[in-house]
């Protein structure tokens, strides 16, 4: 063989390797990404070959699947009272990513996750028969907090203080989610819902936080109690009125500028919402010890899921002591969610212990069989004393038996809370936000609320935690003890 031939077949066969090294890569590698890929149709197709798994709550199903009359797409997702459960099953759509838990449990929901596939399923590369998500949500908890909301926005979580199961997870104006599930109608849905100013996807009861006005004075409570400050909720604390922000000229005023504030207990100063005695705290305190107490009920996590990931709540730091005295009323750069100011009342309901916040309890496959089973007392830790615990408990029952929360009251069950109400917009310039944040204890039964009211059609003047919130806390916790 010549020189020249020899050279050809050589480089000939250089080419057929690179040939083959490029299939190899394109089908083990690239083949996989494009696979994957958000734009490949046939992802879709398969999604939507088959019905879907299902979301549970007490042993029915909130979702369903309906064949197509037309398309590649055989099955389209149905929703059952879809409004009722936006915030917790979020939607399944043709057209759009998925959300909330359906989302989180897409491949179980659609029978790719590896834990549903049989050895057959192996084999034969078939996909699996889906599994179903089985939530701890109460639908009377629910419904209750879906109707006494009613047109008013805002949101509601329940939690169970013993077990951290949550109860009821509402946010209003809702929206059907089989809007949005038809890639047909899909698109004009969306646009409708995007352009609403109620903004009805936003899932304000887990990812809008605000600043949460007087509920956050239970922290800084805590963090008195815990650090010594002050011994007992009964003591007088070192409180003027009025209260002059420290470097500054500005006087904080309460809101009943007639009640004892003037160097209140801690009871007396929650039960007549005394900003003097709580802002006045914070500065005592310094804002790393709130800080560190706020951490401790789950401010500033940023990977805060339950399953679906709540948006921080924050406690800020780096601020100056006047600063440092508005958080102490929950106001400057504080904000919260529900469910945040839900755990801060499930914790003090507990005796101090704080369970980790659930709305799945399990997981099944197709046959029913349990995949996992989400532990209760799983992630239980310590946030205050058993003894700060039961002073504040007793401190916020004052509060709905004769001070800011009487609309909360319920005949024969012991019932404590915190009403607030947040400063909104430019030098308040807005409608503020209603807040109502308790917990309920009755015949061996107990559940921690928290409401917020964004907006209503009540007048400015009306606008308070009690007059807004507090029904809406009590319609739930009353559903929860039933």
């Amino acid at each position: 063989m010549n020189k020249t031939i020899r050279r050809t077949s050589v480089f000939v066969l250089l080419l057929v390797f690179a040939l083959l090294i490029r299939a190899t890569w394109v089908q083990y590698y690239d083949g996989k990404a494009l696979a994957d890929d958000k734009y490949n149709r046939r992802n879709v197709i398969q999604t939507y070959a088959e019905p879907l798994g299902n979301i549970i709550v007490a042993g029915r199903s909130v979702t369903g699947s309906a064949r197509t009359k037309s398309g590649d797409l055989a099955y389209k997702r149905t929703y059952k009272d879809g409004a009722l459960y936006a915030a917790v099953t979020g939607y399944a759509s043709q057209a759009y990513a998925p959300t909330q838990l359906e989302g989180i449990y897409q491949d179980l929901l659609n029978g790719t996750d590896n834990r549903l596939k049989t050895v057959m399923d192996t084999v034969t590369g078939k996909r699996a028969e889906p599994g179903d998500v089985v939530t701890t949500i109460d639908p009377a908890v629910q419904k209750a907090a879906y109707d006494a909301l009613g047109a008013k926005k805002g949101a509601a979580v329940a939690i169970d203080p013993k077990t951290g199961k949550i109860l009821a997870v509402v946010s209003t104006p809702s929206y059907d989610p089989t809007s949005l599930t038809d890639a047909n109608t899909a698109g004009s849905a969306w646009k409708k819902l995007n352009a609403d100013p109620d903004k009805p996807l936003t899932n304000r009861a887990l990812r809008q936080p605000l600043p949460p006005g007087s509920t956050f004075k239970l922290v800084v409570a805590a963090a008195a109690l815990e650090d010594g400050l002050y011994s007992s909720v009964d003591q007088k604390t070192d409180s003027p009125d009025p209260y002059t922000l420290p470097g500054t000229t500005r006087d904080l005023s309460n809101e009943n500028p007639n009640a004892p504030c003037e160097n209140a207990s801690i009871r007396t100063a929650l039960e007549y919402s005394c900003n003097n005695v709580f802002a006045r705290m914070a500065v005592q305190l310094g804002q790393d010890k709130v800080q560190a107490m706020a951490e401790k009920f789950g401010f500033n996590d940023d990977a805060q899921d339950v399953p679906v990931r709540a948006y921080t709540s924050v406690y800020p730091s780096g601020m100056n002591e006047s600063s440092t005295a508005l958080t102490g009323i929950g106001q400057f750069d504080v904000t919260a969610t529900p469910l945040q100011m839900a755990m801060v009342s499930a914790a003090i309901a507990n005796g101090g212990k704080l369970v980790s916040p659930h709305m799945v309890a399990q997981i099944t496959d197709g046959g029913g069989d349990v995949l996992k089973n989400y532990d209760d007392s799983a992630g239980t830790k310590e946030i205050v004393s058993s003894s700060t615990a039961e002073q504040l408990q007793s401190a916020m029952q004052t509060v709905v038996e004769k001070g800011t929360g009487t609309n909360a009251r319920i005949s024969g069950v012991t019932v404590g809370g915190k009403t607030g109400t947040a400063q909104h917009g430019e030098n308040n310039s807005q409608t503020p936000y209603a807040w109502f944040t308790s917990y309920a204890k009755a015949g061996g039964k107990e559940v921690a609320v928290a409401v917020v009211v964004e907006q209503s059609n009540a007048a400015r003047s009306e606008v308070s935690g009690n007059g807004l919130a507090a029904p809406v806390a009590r319609a739930m916790m009353k559903a929860a003890l039933d």
